[in-house]
């Protein structure tokens, strides 16, 4: 992997930022009842008006990147041989950058059949071992095909320390995979991390102070390992090169749009095959 030269996105103003990359919900679902817009508008510092503003931004922006990709040459043949059909249940997990309310999935949502439903159950700063822990949650979902982006924060290095070993990274993926598949029966796609700007993370003064850093060549080892599995995998890091924000490891709204490119033309005609996708193509149990 190597240093892109990197297009940053205009600044955004705190609470936007905090609210593109937590969603407080899907960590306090336990608590009994879901909190209510006015309790997660006040944990941003806003109003529920002002809270309920800045969603309604994110989604308008989600749609006009849908639109985008849709107007693109190739995008309507792409679109007509995803194998997503409508009922069917399409579920994410993964990190930032996939809990991003300008993802990637929050865009493909608006290009998939009317009738597909999607579920968005990525959490910033997940680890796999956070996500395997979330295999019941997962299950509940009944998901027809989960789309997993996970590893990168496995990878983080704190004082040059990975956070967690290649070995159990590994293990974890799969496991991750195999227990929702035996409980589930859904069909998986893995999407490999998109990789940093080296440069720009040394420099994040965030990531300074708590002596956090990620290493290219950490993130390519867990890219490789997917590629190297059963399962159709979408290989993101050409896609997203050259499109993080300022911090060198978040992708900015124009790197979502392009990961979500990635993935229709890997979904696209042909390219995935039934005999490919683990889990049973007919009826669900």
């Amino acid at each position: 992997m190597t240093s892109p030269t990197t297009a940053t996105a205009p600044a955004q103003d705190p609470a936007e930022r905090m609210l593109r990359f937590h969603q407080p919900e899907k960590v306090l679902r336990h608590l009994r009842g879901a909190p209510d817009e006015a309790t997660l508008a006040a944990l941003f510092g806003l109003d529920p008006v002002g809270y309920r503003r800045y969603l309604d931004r994110f989604e308008e922006r989600n749609r006009a990147a849908a639109a985008a990709l849709a107007a693109e040459p190739g995008t309507a043949a792409r679109l007509a041989g995803l194998p997503f059909r409508p009922g069917e249940h399409v579920v994410a997990v993964g990190e930032s950058t996939t809990a991003d309310r300008l993802s990637w999935f929050e865009i493909l949502r608006h290009l998939l059949p009317e009738g597909v439903r999607c579920t968005n159950l990525a959490v910033s700063g997940s680890t796999t071992a956070q996500a395997l822990a979330n295999v019941p949650l997962l299950a509940f979902q009944r998901p027809d095909w989960v789309m997993c982006m996970l590893g990168a924060n496995d990878v983080q290095r704190l004082d040059g320390v990975p956070l967690v070993a290649a070995a159990e990274t590994r293990r974890a993926l799969r496991a991750l995979r195999d227990l929702t598949v035996r409980r589930a029966g859904a069909r998986w796609i893995w999407l490999t991390p998109t990789g940093v700007d080296p440069r720009r993370v040394a420099q994040y003064v965030h990531f300074q102070r708590a002596g956090l850093g990620w290493a290219g060549a950490d993130l390519d080892a867990v890219a490789e390992l997917l590629l190297a599995e059963p399962e159709p995998t979408i290989d993101t890091r050409a896609a997203a090169h050259g499109h993080v924000e300022e911090d060198g490891v978040h992708l900015t709204p124009a790197g979502q749009q392009r990961v979500a490119a990635a993935v229709l033309e890997a979904l696209g005609p042909g390219l995935v095959r039934p005999e490919d996708l683990r889990g049973p193509a007919g009826p669900r149990p």
